[in-house]
């Protein structure tokens, strides 16, 4: 989750942008830089490290100027380095671009301009965009500058296929630089005599609060005092602005009330992130974002997975996905268990552990126990740098920024993100996926961000039902297959922020103890959702039902219930094993609304760590 910034006024946008840098750092970053036009024509300074390290430069470079733009890079494509590190410039040097997000068709891109002659001097996908407005401004026809500076950016991003949030400036412009943005988040503001662009409000807070957030598919044009706002095709839109009410402790939430509820609102973005790349399924994807080529992946004969907490339910979506979609056994471990019950493993298992900080102990210990045998580790994780991923073979990044609430939502669907692609990627090396099918499966796969965004929608809703149920003391989760693991976090989730009794199940194992706990009122919650068990699940809750329970269903648009539920929350019809993207979020949504009813603590419940480093 990179961020930008950019300033055009009457002051020197140097500290400007540093200030901006700084208070995106919460995104998360491995590198920082600055491209700014003064009377030196443009110049650039970008350091490996953090902002202060940028900081400490830039007295020495003499940089200064009215008008830059400012990133902070996570990366993706290319090591950590200086050299991946953002703005990225053209041949002549006299274009500079930042950019969050993936470009998918880079490649192609690349090897024409290379052909055409453009010189690159990164590993970056990013460093395409620059080359590309940089051709396209010497085709353009005319005289004004400008002109034909906007319009070499917005033929430049129609040619870009993926997801992406730029802001470009040029040399031959100093009065102006241009932003766009496709499903990833920039938000320009609106001064006195000066104009901002960023990732996110916080980072020119401090110097206003009108705020103009770009839509999909638009080119913003920001001069001194201006925005105006234009779409692809090059037509006008008109600028809406909003006026920011958020105290500063607010705007580092994004206006909401908690970090939980704004990263469960963050999961639609985070997911497309983590997806984007990685359902390419060709042999240089599962290399390059898995490590493992197709001889690899032909190679496993089991797969063992190690997590604790929200991710060992993540781990457990995967298992079932896994030995679905690649016809892999794959067996799962709470992390703390498993090295202490002497193991027993197979030659060509490997090791799938999952762990948002990748410094979790438990899992730690558990890898290297299984390292020290001689097995092969492969660690799904959210922070570069980090233990795990050092001391593990292979590393799948997910990109979904630093999750503040210690109770995980963003970081969980991202790591089922990276889990579903992993298991997609197996299939198509191992051939149990033919082409066509992993195709379809892979482009379905891509679309589930679109579906999250539709689920978040039903928030208001959820809100008015768990009302209702809020003050009751015990609540039960159902689900089954790769749901089951669904019922495990929604229960989890209700635990960890609102303190409640909750118990979740296999909907198969009702009848075999749970049902006796439930009486009159008692609120239960059931994932019924399109799937061979439908009608399984489906008598589960109409037994819950007779016996007085509250019953609310996470379901399947469309398909009928039967019975008489006292909710009932829709979402989109997708593939079984990828439902689990969308039937978390309600879950969610409610764990959040009835920790707030009953007064609770939401973004650090008692007791409980962000990072567990100790057993």
């Amino acid at each position: 989750m990179c961020g930008i910034v950019g300033y055009v006024g009457s002051e020197d946008c140097v500290p400007v942008l540093l200030s901006g840098l700084k208070r995106l750092e919460y995104r998360g970053y491995d590198s920082a830089g600055l491209a700014v036009i003064g009377s030196a024509g443009l110049r650039v300074i970008k350091n490996e490290g953090k902002v202060a390290g940028l900081q400490a430069r830039l007295p020495a470079s003499g940089i200064s100027g009215s008008i830059g733009i400012g990133h902070t890079r996570w990366a993706t494509h290319g090591r950590p380095s200086e050299e991946n590190s953002h703005p990225h410039t053209s041949c002549g040097g006299d274009i500079a671009v930042v950019h969050n997000g993936i470009i998918e068709n880079y490649l192609q891109i690349k090897e024409r301009l290379l052909a055409a002659g453009h010189i690159f001097r990164s590993e970056t996908d990013s460093e395409v965009v620059a080359h590309l407005v940089e051709e396209k401004f010497a085709q353009a026809p005319g005289a004004d500058s400008d002109a034909r500076f906007f319009e070499a950016v917005r033929l430049a991003v129609r040619e870009l296929e993926g997801a992406f949030a730029i802001a470009v400036v040029c040399d031959a412009c100093p009065g102006l630089f241009i932003g766009a943005r496709r499903h990833s988040p920039l938000v320009a503001g609106i001064g006195d005599g000066e104009a901002f662009l960023a990732s996110d409000v916080p980072a020119f807070m401090e110097h206003t609060r009108k705020a103009v957030f770009l839509k999909d598919g638009e080119i913003a044009v920001l001069t001194a005092g201006k925005v105006k706002i234009f779409d692809m095709d090059g037509k006008p839109v008109p600028v809406k602005a909003n006026v920011i009410k958020w105290d500063r402790a607010m705007a580092g939430k994004g206006g909401y009330k908690h970090f939980m509820l704004k990263e469960i609102y963050d999961q639609p973005l985070s997911v497309e992130e983590t997806l984007l790349g990685r359902l390419t399924l060709d042999e240089a994807t599962l290399k390059g974002e898995f490590g493992l080529d197709y001889k690899a992946a032909r190679a496993i004969t089991r797969i063992h997975i190690v997590a604790c907490g929200t991710a060992y339910h993540a781990g457990l979506v995967a298992k079932y996905a896994i030995e679905h979609f690649a016809r892999i056994a794959a067996d799962i471990d709470v992390a703390s268990e498993f090295r202490y019950r002497e193991p027993v493993l197979a030659a060509g298992t490997l090791i799938l552990s999952v762990s948002q900080s990748g410094e979790t102990a438990d899992t730690l210990a558990a890898v290297r126990t299984c390292r020290a045998a001689g097995f092969k580790s492969l660690a799904i994780c959210n922070v570069l740098g980090s233990t795990l991923t050092r001391e593990s073979d292979f590393t799948c990044y997910t990109h979904c920024g630093p999750e503040i609430s210690v109770a995980s939502t963003k970081a969980f669907t991202a790591q089922l993100a990276a889990l579903l692609a992993l298991a997609l990627q197996l299939g198509r090396a191992r051939g149990a996926l033919p082409g066509p099918e992993g195709e379809a499966l892979a482009a379905e796969l891509m679309r589930l961000p679109r579906l999250m965004e539709k689920t978040v929608s039903l928030d208001k809703n959820i809100a008015e039902v768990a009302r209702k149920i809020c003050r009751k003391g015990s609540y039960l989760f159902l689900g089954r297959n790769s749901n089951f693991p669904i019922a495990l976090e929604g229960a989890l989730k209700l635990k960890e922020v609102s303190y409640v009794h909750a118990e979740a199940f296999a909907g198969g194992e009702m009848k075999h103890g749970p049902i006796a706990i439930i009486d009159e009122g008692m609120p239960v919650f059931g994932i019924a959702v399109h799937a061979a068990t439908f009608d399984k699940m489906l008598s589960n809750l109409h037994e819950a039902v007779a016996r007085g329970a509250r019953v609310i269903g996470i379901m399947t648009e469309g398909i009928p219930a039967g019975g008489q539920l006292a909710a009932r929350f829709d979402v989109p019809k997708v593939n079984e094993y990828f439902s689990p993207l969308l039937t978390v979020i309600p879950l969610q949504f409610f764990a959040y609304h009835i920790a707030v009813l009953r007064g609770c603590e939401i973004d650090q419940p008692r007791n409980l760590a962000k990072s567990v480093t100790v057993e």
